[in-house]
């Protein structure tokens, strides 16, 4: 049956940023499809409420607390998932975020911490875990979630968006130095309502533009993307490497044009410019 193709039973994922939003849902998605899952964030409550969640599937949690913001704590995720499970197959790099910030007022040292977020612990998890998914007969499947602020523009995500924007090449890079053993794709993220979206669901207006400016007519939910992160990842997704899926919606403008009047007025000055 087609449906087993998206089964994952017996596997192991690591997914990071996993106690809350896509990460949560991702995890879940990847446990009712078969996996056990080596979750990571910062919050143990979250983790902990995430675990309870993919034990109600039927499968095995492990809770690894950490700063991911730390290159070895993130890259500790492939050992600990060998340790615990015996293997690992499936890698999800979903932390990451930056918060909008106007350009003035992005110095250098913000735009390298963006990057240090979004990129540089995709890679030192993605480093981490081949040798392991090398190990399996079939390889492994590691997915990274980019955004579709890495193709299009708006104010105030200039840090956010060019983060983005190479963690999408830098999947397209990846695939193609581990093929053909181990896949590598990303999901280019929307306007999904997670918290890291609460500053613009909370006015009606901002919402009410970004709407509308979907051909959807809505914003997503975690489920959304953690659906395409189980395809990607699953022997349903086998023919695909080096892509970037566009889960958005819908949109086509290059162009936004979300409206962020606090963000556009500090931008007309280099004073008290900070991070």
């Amino acid at each position: 049956m087609i449906l087993d193709r998206f089964k994952v039973d017996g596997q192991v994922a690591v997914v990071t940023g996993a106690g809350r939003g896509i990460g949560a849902a991702t995890a879940v998605a990847l446990a009712e499809a078969g996996a056990d899952v080596v979750i990571s964030a910062r919050h143990s409550k979250q983790l902990a409420e995430v675990a309870a969640r993919i034990e109600r599937a039927g499968r095995r949690a492990h809770i690894v607390k950490a700063d991911l913001m730390d290159l070895d704590a993130v890259a500790s995720l492939a050992q600990a998932a060998y340790d615990e499970f015996g293997r690992l197959d499936i890698v999800i790099n979903n932390v990451g975020g930056t918060i909008p910030n106007a350009l003035m007022d992005t110095d250098p040292a913000y735009l390298e911490e963006a990057f240090h977020f979004n990129v540089s612990t995709a890679h030192a998890l993605v480093r981490a875990s081949v040798p392991h998914l090398l190990r399996n007969e079939n390889g492994g499947s590691i997915v990274n979630i980019s955004s579709v602020m890495g193709r299009a523009s708006a104010r105030g995500y200039l840090a956010y968006g060019t983060a983005k924007a190479a963690l999408a090449h830098y999947t397209r890079l990846a695939a193609e130095d581990l093929s053909p053993t181990i896949r590598v794709n990303a999901i280019a993220v929307g306007s999904v309502l997670t918290s890291a979206l609460e500053f613009v669901a909370s006015d009606e207006a901002t919402m009410n533009e970004m709407t509308s400016k979907t051909p959807l007519g809505k914003v997503g939910e975690p489920e959304d993307i953690a659906a395409a992160a189980l395809y990607l990842s699953s022997r349903a997704g086998a023919f695909i490497t080096g892509k970037v899926i566009e889960v958005d919606g819908g949109l086509q403008v290059p162009n936004l044009d979300l409206k962020l009047p606090d963000l556009v007025s500090r931008s007309s000055t280099t004073e008290g410019a900070s991070k």
